[in-house]
């Protein structure tokens, strides 16, 4: 195969200093095109079956409200943690439960990103809402970054200056994504690429290829890695290749790190979008067959425990009703189930009591009072690959 034209560098001064900016040549890959051989046609079938797989677990849990909170959850703190964040799903979890309680800056942005993604999947679902755009991204742009760190750095807005990627300033940069002067025409050109019927290449590959295209242009002072990824969701469930936000990718790129950045970059450097294609199947594939795997445990554990709970001694329609709502709610205590339950505080404590009986909850504090119990069981599961790293690299 013949090198492929892969875009353009313009020259450009940043902070005294004259650097090479890359500027991405228009979707689809071109100058050869980009061919799913019998390799990637492999690949692309095996990420294909397993988001039918993803599907149908998705249909067979008894509540996929539950299943959506929980996977978007994680994937809103594994997404924060690859720019740094340094906030675990049970720092977001306990300040949910505590509803009293002002967020840290690190949770805070965790839940910036809830927003920023339940207001686009509003939008899309609305009749009347934003369509797929570079407006929409803008609009969840401004909700991600809204009072938090980088909040000063024109959330919701288009960059007007030199952004750069790695190194200590422009001139040793990694990466030198558009200058700001051409990223009218970049970003047009992506949007097209957005709204185009594309027959020759299937939803997937598509995705794929839009993800790297917005992450080459990083349009924005920051926040460019968290919208990226929450663009492949979007992208999915729009196009209908999932019915609903399932499958979410920043624990496969938390994993693979350095050959996530290698693979974007060969694509910049080389044009080797088949690469980037075959990694970016192979982690479809990966986390959708996890995620069907987690579901049918999570599944399997609540119905283990849910037998558990009616078969315990001092059980009560108020405890049933508590173990029912603990897969959205599995941080509780007396105060919080009152709320839940809309009951006294006596009643309250007995259905915690029945569920510490039964082996459900585990009390965390160690405390006589102001006691926090955890349903531990479930997010012993859930939190699998989102405790913080020792080492991380960071790139917004």
């Amino acid at each position: 195969m013949s090198k492929r034209s892969t875009g353009r560098y313009e020259r450009t001064t940043v902070a005294g200093e004259e650097v090479a900016a890359f500027v991405p040549a228009s979707l689809p890959p071109a100058d050869p095109p980009l061919v799913l051989d019998s390799a990637l046609g492999d690949r692309l079938r095996a990420a294909e079956q397993s988001l039918t797989r993803l599907e149908l677990a998705g249909e067979m849990v008894p509540s996929l409200d539950w299943f959506i909170y929980a996977f978007v959850r994680k994937e809103a703190v594994l997404s924060s943690q690859i720019e740094g964040t340094q906030a675990t799903l049970v720092d977001l979890l306990t300040f949910e439960a505590e509803d009293s309680v002002a967020p840290n800056a690190d949770v805070e942005e965790v839940c910036n990103y809830l927003e920023a993604l339940a207001f686009a999947r509003g939008q899309l679902s609305d009749p009347k809402g934003l369509p797929l755009s570079m407006r929409l991204l803008n609009e969840t742009h401004q909700r991600l970054m809204r009072g938090v760190r980088g909040a000063e750095k024109l959330p919701g807005e288009v960059r007007r200056s030199q952004n750069w990627i790695g190194g200590t300033r422009p001139g040793n940069a990694v990466y030198v994504p558009p200058p700001p002067q051409v990223l009218a025409e970049v970003l047009s050109a992506f949007e097209k690429y957005l709204h185009a019927e594309d027959n020759t290449l299937p939803p997937l590959v598509r995705a794929g290829l839009l993800h790297v295209q917005f992450e080459t242009i990083h349009p924005y002072l920051d926040g460019n890695g968290r919208i990226g990824r929450l663009l492949v969701t979007l992208l999915l469930e729009h196009w209908k290749v999932l019915a609903k936000p399932l499958l979410y990718l920043s624990l496969f790129f938390k994993r693979h790190r350095d050959d996530y950045y290698r693979r974007l970059s060969a694509v910049r450097i080389d044009g080797d979008w088949e690469g980037w294609m075959g990694f970016f199947l192979d982690g479809v594939a990966t986390i959708a067959d996890e995620a069907v795997a987690s579901a049918k445990d999570l599944f399997a554990l609540v119905t283990a425990d849910r037998a558990r709970v009616l078969q315990h001694d001092t059980t009560s329609v108020a405890a049933v009703r508590l173990f029912e709502l603990l897969p959205r709610h599995p941080l509780v205590s007396v105060a919080s189930a009152m709320k839940l339950l809309d009951t006294s505080k006596p009643t309250a404590a007995r259905a915690i009591d029945t569920l510490a009986g039964a082996g459900v909850l585990i009390e965390t504090t160690g405390k006589k009072r102001d006691r926090w119990y955890s349903y531990q069981g479930y997010l012993e599961r859930l939190r699998v690959g989102t405790d913080l790293d020792v080492q991380r690299r960071s790139i917004r």
